[in-house]
């Protein structure tokens, strides 16, 4: 991976790289950035240029049968652990190594992927990862061998949050006091789930979404886009890489995701004195509760950001609105009115609610149906 194909956060390159240089290796970081972002893709470049002695601030100037093992993620001294879950493949007690197929393959083709794609690609969006206590094992057990080509040894753990209690208390100690020349690349999108004693023991960056030239120059560069295709793309991106992709190929989920949240506002709206439309909202809770739970909880925060966007949109913040609904005879700006100073916290801590109910391996059709009809009454709440 070299540092000139991440987008943008040249100011984090540069700091990564002269740390290198200057033998300043923090043992333990944690890359902290929304989905596509470049924390992993980061990551990757930064254990090439520590592994294969690269120089100059990019790497292509140090060993290079080392870059070559990077081109196929094949280094022996660079090692992943990733949430799993069981699958056909696996059945029981799953960890890392069983996926290194699969994970190279989002590697190559999504390195700004999200947990979401990364579960589509294993066949198990209907059931959540996590990385657990045995994982933890398997990263002891790795760690305490002698690196491969006599350098360092990097340990690269994405979606760090993914950590349970018993693997985070078991790895406490090893992150705390690694082995010589042993270095721990955390990687998360929300900091605050991962223990306290474990964030402290980590050097943290904090990696800011892509700015919209950014996107706008990649998407013309990787897709050959017309300046203002790509310009639209990339303001509706939100600084994500991942999702511009995503709507280059219309492949983005986010199109069912409105499908079905504008249906369970209109029911919502009409469910008020309209006992039939209660109806609708039920069959609209089972509808949803069909599908994964990991598909659930990433459509109740596709939710949290309309209901967010027609906050801006009421309140006259045009510039920060990116949303563009395509749903015949919805508009935004017609639904903004809705969402104000009065309702906004409360409609946002009851999908909070629900998407934590969701996680806890709650009956999804309740806590969705419960939550369809508190919506209906938050709607209806009028603005101070």
């Amino acid at each position: 991976m070299l540092f000139k194909d991440i987008l943008g956060q040249d100011h984090i390159k540069n700091h990564l790289t002269q740390s290198v240089d200057n033998g300043r290796l923090p043992h333990a970081q944690l890359f902290v950035g929304n989905e596509g972002s470049g924390t992993l893709p980061m990551a990757l470049a930064y254990a090439q240029y520590i592994l294969c002695s690269n120089t100059g601030g990019e790497n292509t100037n140090g060993n290079d049968a080392c870059n070559l093992k990077f081109k196929n993620f094949s280094h022996p001294d660079l090692h992943f652990a990733f949430p799993v879950t069981t699958s056909d493949k696996v059945k029981s007690k799953p960890v890392s190594s069983f996926y290194m197929e699969e994970w190279r393959q989002l590697l190559e083709q999504q390195p700004y992927g999200n947990l979401f794609d990364w579960y589509k690609l294993l066949g198990v969006d209907n059931k959540q990862g996590q990385i657990g206590v045995e994982e933890a094992h398997e990263i002891v057990k790795s760690l305490t061998l002698k690196a491969y080509e006599g350098g360092y040894k990097v340990m690269l753990i994405w979606m760090a949050e993914k950590m349970n209690t018993a693997c985070a208390n078991k790895l406490l100690k090893l992150i705390e006091e690694p082995p010589n020349k042993t270095i721990f690349l955390l990687i998360a999108e929300d900091e605050e789930q991962i223990i306290n004693t474990i964030r402290s023991r980590c050097q943290i960056l904090h990696f800011p979404p892509l700015a919209e030239d950014v996107i706008k120059t990649a998407l013309i560069k990787e897709y050959n886009l017309n300046a203002s295709e790509a310009t639209k793309i990339a303001h509706q991106s939100n600084g994500n890489y991942n999702k511009a992709c995503d709507l280059v190929y219309q492949d983005t989920e986010d199109s069912q995701f409105e499908t079905w949240f504008i249906f369970w506002i209109r029911s919502a709206f009409k469910a008020k004195g309209n006992k039939a439309a209660i109806h609708d909202l039920i069959s609209w809770s089972e509808d949803i509760a069909r599908t994964g739970r990991e598909t659930q909880k990433q459509f109740l925060n596709f939710c949290i950001d309309f209901f967010r966007q027609a906050l801006l949109m009421n309140y006259n913040a045009t510039d920060l609105v990116y949303f563009e609904p395509k749903t015949e005879k919805f508009k935004l700006e017609n639904f903004a009115p809705f969402v104000h100073g009065n309702n906004i916290m409360d409609i946002s801590n009851e999908l909070q609610d629900a998407i934590y109910h969701i996680e806890r391996n709650g009956n999804s059709k309740i806590i969705l149906t419960d939550l369809s009809i508190k919506l209906t009454r938050l709607l209806h709440k009028k603005a101070d």
